[in-house]
């Protein structure tokens, strides 16, 4: 047994079993395992989850899942989610860099809204992602939680709507922090270097420390400091709006200049630089035998410059960026968690309370090349028709036009605030029969304010522009001059859920679970979207754009969704290291609201945007083995047939429809899918592990109304039919050193980017090779470590999201160093 893992078990407290809750012996990601040491045998390590909200032996739980541990996490180099998608198989990824993802489960994928838009009209996600007991999604921003002191992270594929409620219609993850400790002092100091290829060097530093105050008190914190060097250039280029690219825009073609900008005072190396820092500290208190309470605070900033994907027609890894690109993610999470037992029944009482703040600056100058209306907002006006139409102030006319300074930014606020409450009761009511039932509560709000900033406007004779005055308004404040369009709106969901679980072992080794969710949502939409105008030159512009009271079919009356959801498994646990199981079971994720909803298509041939769009619904049938041999074998998996119906997809198309992105239940589809992982014990030294995820998806029936996408049949977006991982790892000992050494393989086949036709693009597969190695000796841990050895880049995300394609890579070849402390 490595120094590590000596240590970790050292330090653990156990609590009496009704009591275990999240004190548990760690698991393995499939393809990435560790041993233990069983006298003078080195066996496959058991695994213990909380998959089902109850502590079990994950070879003998009816679920499918994976589980990552923090040795795993450690050796792996594993930090953040982008890192962690890449490990678990069953995981694609919609992403533009930190917190800026939308996250997919078993193939169930439809292409991301633009960042810029996701607070004020992006779906729910479909994958729940949890912090311990509460959820952190988001729409279109997964929060990017730095995996520091973790005890594992559980990854649930297929629907979980019963136990785990609305956006786990295709899977849920969980972070699991470690708890602190009531019968020893102890902690870490963890620090590294990387260096990566043509990129800016990394660095970490990080701080665990275990204290108990008192034989019944402990208080457990860790710290960290990241800095993750940037590997994308924005290199010189210049610009100039041009018609002939965007011909459907009203500039014409007999304009008299045409400004000529570059981006001289942006042009920087490896810009794309991003820090995690934060804290967490946690403190458990045992009132007596029977109950504990446990508080925690975390609290994480994301700084990111730059971005994260490159223009291949500019270069590898390079970009033209023309305003600058920024972001602060902040995130305050409190919770307290309270745990008993009464006559037999396991209580758990759960709250907490989230605020995430995020600004953000995006170059939007690509919106040149695609905008319907470029030319109100660049150019100066000479059209009789157009100065008549809009009463454009005589100061403003010229007799030849200009196209003035193209440059155009994003200035994005969002502030997220979450309060989440969970009462369960559970019991072993007998031998053969076990229960489980709750009450959910979840109040979500969104308060967004997308500016978009059009560095002509002032010159053009714009007015400051503020919010509709009669509207609900998060910023009544007038904008800085040359906020011409903003979003100044709030969303809200309220939710309110009862779900029961029951298990009955209704013949010898035979068992059916039966699970059920109620709920009632409450959707809100609230606030304006505001178009600046030139013909009140001199006063502040107000009152030009849609009330979200009143516009179109809007009204002050919210949108309520009820309905159930219901699971059905059937399991045999043939003998003690074989079971399969059978399940159906349901997901889904709420609807909401079209901000143009009512208004009618700019082309009469296209329907006009609904109010709102549903939930979307999923039946998924799965049949699933665990089986183990000797300890020493381990061979996992279960193949699937999911049926999605009523998909929202998200459009933005000016010229037809509407100059607001909308959403609409576009289709239905299919997947067939398998999952496998194999982990062998060769011998007390050699361990092989493989994982695999295939998916089969395909549209089956096409309902858009409004949505240019691909014909029925098609492959479902951002999902590579084929992924799977392969490790071998090597374990020793020389000298009183412990020491390991693996080699993990990653792949990916093809795949595509979008639903919507002309957007579609074919993403090429990859191969990632990495290497790690580790040394142990007394309190110290040494890890060395290359990823990406072959320099792979990989196409993760093709994305027009700016109105120029970029594709979302993985990080160059990078080598790195650890080491750790403990004491």
């Amino acid at each position: 047994m490595s120094v590590k893992q000596k240590l970790h078990d050292k330090h653990r407290f156990v609590l009496k079993p009704s009591m275990k809750a999240l004190v548990l012996s760690l698991g393995a990601l499939p393809s990435l395992l560790l041993a233990e040491q069983t006298g003078d045998e080195r066996v496959l390590e058991v695994i213990e989850v909380t998959s089902m909200k109850r502590v079990q032996n994950s070879q003998i739980t009816p679920v499918t899942l994976s589980a990552l541990n923090q040795d795993v996490l450690s050796s792996g180099n594993i930090t953040n989610f982008d890192d962690l998608s890449l490990y678990v198989p069953s995981i694609t990824v919609g992403g533009r860099g930190p917190g800026q993802a939308d996250v997919f489960i078993r193939g169930m994928a439809i292409q991301p809204i633009a960042i810029m838009l996701s607070g004020a009209q992006g779906t729910v996600p479909n994958v729940a992602t949890y912090l311990d007991e509460q959820p952190l999604t988001a729409p279109g921003r997964n929060l990017d939680i730095y995996l520091s002191d973790i005890e594992r992270v559980e990854v649930l594929p297929g629907p979980q709507g019963t136990l785990f409620g609305a956006s786990s219609q295709a899977g849920t993850i969980r972070y699991i922090t470690n708890k602190p400790e009531l019968d020893e002092f102890y902690g870490h100091i963890e620090a590294g270097f990387g260096a990566t290829k043509s990129g800016a060097p990394s660095d970490n530093l990080e701080f665990v420390i275990n204290v108990p105050v008192h034989d019944k008190i402990a208080v457990r914190g860790n710290f960290y400091n990241v800095n993750r060097g940037g590997y994308i250039d924005n290199v010189y280029g210049e610009f100039t709006l041009d018609p002939s690219v965007n011909p459907n825009s009203n500039v014409g073609i007999d304009a008299a200049r045409y400004e000529l900008i570059n981006n001289q005072a942006l042009v920087e190396k490896d810009f794309n630089a991003s820090s995690y820092r934060g804290f967490r500290v946690s403190t458990l208190a045992m009132i007596d035998e029977y109950w504990t309470i446990q508080a925690s605070h975390l609290a994480q900033e994301i700084q990111a410059d730059g971005v994260f994907d490159f223009d291949p027609d500019v270069g590898d890894l390079m970009v033209n960026r023309f305003y600058p690109d920024s972001l602060t993610d902040e995130v305050n999470q409190t919770a307290l968690t309270i745990e008993g037992e009464v006559d037999g029944f396991e209580i758990t009482l759960a709250s907490a309370y989230l605020e995430r703040d995020v600004e953000q600056l995006i170059d939007y100058t690509g919106y040149n090349n695609s905008g319907a209306f470029i030319a109100y907002y660049t150019c100066s006006y000479d059209n009789p028709d157009y100065i008549a139409n809009y009463n454009i102030e005589p100061s403003v006319i010229t007799t030849e036009r200009e196209c003035l300074d193209p440059t155009k930014g994003f200035d994005g606020i969002q502030k997220h605030s979450r309060v989440t409450h969970e009462f369960r009761v559970q019991k072993q009511l007998t031998e053969k029969l076990h229960f489980i039932t709750g009450v959910f509560s979840d109040d979500f709000e969104i308060e967004t304010q997308d500016q978009y900033e059009y560095l002509s406007a002032t010159e053009l004779g714009f007015a400051p522009n503020a919010p509709i005055s009669t509207a609900l308004q998060v910023n009544s404040a007038v904008r800085r001059p040359n906020i011409t369009f903003f979003n100044d709106i709030f969303r809200s969901e309220k939710q309110r859920a009862w779900f029961a679980e029951f298990s009955y072992e209704f013949l010898p080794k035979w068992t059916i679970n039966v699970g059920a969710r109620k709920y009632d949502i409450e959707v809100d939409l609230a606030g304006s979207t505001n178009f600046a105008d030139g013909i009140f030159q001199g006063s502040v512009n107000t009152d030009r754009g849609r009330d979200y009271d009143v516009s179109g079919d809007h009204s002050t009356e919210p949108l309520e969704q009820s309905g159930s959801i219901l699971k059905l498994n059937l399991s045999h646990q043939f003998d003690s290291d074989k079971l399969f199981y059978f399940t159906v079971s349901e997901g889904f994720r709420p609807g909401g609201f079209n901000r143009g909803g009512g208004i009618e298509s700019v082309n009469p041939e296209f329907a006009n945007v609904g109010l709102t769009y549903d939930t979307d619904d999923v039946v998924n049938l799965e049949f699933g083995w665990k089986t183990s041999f000797d300890r020493r074998v381990r061979f996992n998996g279960s193949v699937y047939q999911i049926d999605w119906q009523d998909m929202q997809v998200s459009r933005f198309d000016p010229q037809n429809v509407s100059i607001l992105t909308f959403i609409e239940n576009a289709a239905d589809a299919r997947i067939q899918g398998v999952e496998s992982n194999l982990s062998w014990q060769v011998n007390n030294h050699l361990s092989i592990a493989a994982a695999v995820s295939l998916n089969d998806t395909e549209l089956t029936k096409i309902k858009a109304q409004a949505i240019e996408i691909v014909p029925v049949g098609s492959a479902l977006p951002v999902t590579p039919q084929r992924q799977g991982n392969l490790q071998l790892r090597w374990d020793d000992s020389y000298q009183g050193f412990d020491w390991w050494g693996q080699v993990v393989a990653l792949y990916a086949s093809s795949s595509w980017s979008s639903l919507v036709q002309n957007q579609r693009q074919k993403q090429p597969g990859y191969q990632i090779f990495n290497i790690q190695f580790g040394l142990e000796f007394d309190t110290w841990l040494l890890t060395l470590g290359v990823e990406n050895i072959a320099d792979e880049r990989a196409t993760l995300f093709i994305n027009d999201q700016d109105d120029v394609p970029r594709i979302t890579t993985n990080r160059p070849r990078t080598a790195s160093v650890n080491l750790t402390y403990r004491f």
